[in-house]
C-alpha cells in the first residue's frame, strides 16, 4: 500500500484501541454536534484530547494552541474540514497531518508559523484550499511543499514574511485556480524572473493583483509582481550593468594580453629557430669547404709525390 493511500490495518487497530479512551465525549468548553466539533474561542491553550473519532468538522480557532499533535489528530481519519487560524502555532512538521488524508479544507492563517517542513502537506492529495496567510515570521517555502497537493485549487499567502518563491513549488499544482500573494516583501530579482514567468504564463486568478508588488530593488518597488516579468528579463539576461563591462574589459585584456604573449612567443621561437638553422647551415658550408680543401691539398700533395705537379724538376 502506498504511503498516500491511506492508514494500515495496524493504524486502524490503534485508532480503535484509542477510540475506547476517546469514544464520542465532547472537549470542555467545546460544542459537539453531527460530526462537527466546535471549539472556537474556548481559550484552550493545546490540542482537546477528547475528540470524537468520526468528527468531520473541527474548529479549533481563536485559541493559544501552540502544536498539533499529530498521533491524536491522526486518529480523525474522516477529518475534512481543519481550521487552526488564529491560534499560536509555530511548526508544521512532515507527520503533521499524516492520518488526516480525506482532509479537503486546512486553515492555518493568523499564527506563528516560523516553519513548515518541506513534505507537511504530502500526505493531503485531496487539499482543495489551503490558507495560510498572516504569518509573518514565515520566511520560505520549500520547493517541495505542495508536492502531492495536486486538488488544490486555492492557496492564501497574502501578509507572510516570504520574499520569494521557487517556481518548482506549483509544478503539481495542476487545477490551482486561485493564488494570493499580496502583503509580502517580495524582492523581484533575478533568482524571482523564473516565478513571474510562471504567473504571467499560468491561468490563473489573482484576485489582489494589484496588491501584490515588488519591495526591492528600487527600480521596480511597486510594481506588481505579475506585470515585472519583462523588466526582469531585461535586467537579468539582456542588460549588461556596469559590474558585466567591468567583467567585458577585464576578459578583453586578458585575452589582449595572452594573445601578445602568445604573439611574442611565436616571434621568439621563430627567431630562435631562424638562428638554429642559419647555424646549421654556416656550419654545413664549413664543412663542405673544409671538405674541398682537404682533398686539393691530398691531390696536391699526390701530384708532388708523383712528379706531376706541372713544373719541370730541376737537374
Amino acid at each position: 500500500m502506498s504511503r498516500a493511500s491511506g492508514p494500515g490495518p495496524g493504524w486502524l487497530l490503534f485508532s480503535f484501541g484509542m477510540g475506547l479512551v476517546s469514544g464520542s465525549r465532547c472537549p470542555n468548553n467545546c460544542q459537539c454536534q453531527a460530526q462537527e466539533v466546535i471549539c472556537t474561542g474556548a481559550q484552550l491553550t493545546e490540542y482537546p484530547s477528547d475528540i470524537p473519532l468520526n468528527t468531520r468538522r473541527l474548529y479549533l480557532n481563536d485559541n493559544s494552541i501552540r502544536f498539533l499533535p499529530a498521533m491524536n489528530l491522526g486518529l480523525l481519519s474522516d477529518l475534512v474540514y481543519l481550521d487552526c487560524q488564529k491560534n499560536l502555532i509555530q511548526e508544521v512538521m512532515d507527520y503533521t497531518f499524516v492520518g488526516v488524508f480525506k482532509l479537503i479544507y486546512l486553515d492555518l492563517s493568523f499564527n506563528n508559523l516560523t516553519l513548515i517542513s518541506p513534505y507537511s502537506f504530502s500526505m493531503l492529495s485531496n487539499l482543495v484550499q489551503l490558507n495560510i496567510s498572516s504569518n509573518p515570521h514565515l520566511l520560505s517555502l520549500n520547493k517541495y511543499t505542495f508536492a502531492n497537493t495536486s486538488s488544490l485549487r486555492y492557496l492564501d499567502l497574502r501578509n507572510t514574511g516570504l520574499q520569494t518563491l521557487d517556481h518548482a513549488a506549483f509544478h503539481n499544482l495542476i487545477t490551482l485556480q486561485t493564488l494570493y500573494l499580496s502583503g509580502n516583501p517580495w524582492k523581484c530579482n533575478c533568482s524571482f524572473l523564473d516565478f513571474t514567468i510562471y504567473l504571467i504564463m499560468s491561468p490563473l486568478n489573482h484576485p489582489d493583483e494589484q496588491n501584490a508588488t515588488c519591495l526591492e530593488p528600487t527600480e521596480l518597488a511597486g510594481w506588481p509582481i505579475t506585470k515585472v516579468g519583462n523588466p526582469l528579463r531585461y535586467m537579468c539576461v539582456t542588460h549588461l550593468d556596469h559590474q558585466d563591462y567591468i567583467f567585458l574589459l577585464l576578459i578583453g585584456f586578458c585575452i589582449f594580453s595572452a594573445g601578445t604573449v602568445a604573439a611574442w612567443l611565436t616571434g621568439v621561437c621563430a627567431v630562435l629557430y631562424q638562428n638554429a638553422r642559419r647555424r646549421s647551415s654556416e656550419d654545413e658550408a664549413e664543412d663542405e669547404l673544409g671538405q674541398s680543401v682537404e682533398a686539393s691539398r691530398r691531390i696536391f700533395q699526390s701530384r708532388v709525390e708523383s712528379g706531376q705537379d706541372g713544373f719541370p724538376q730541376l737537374i
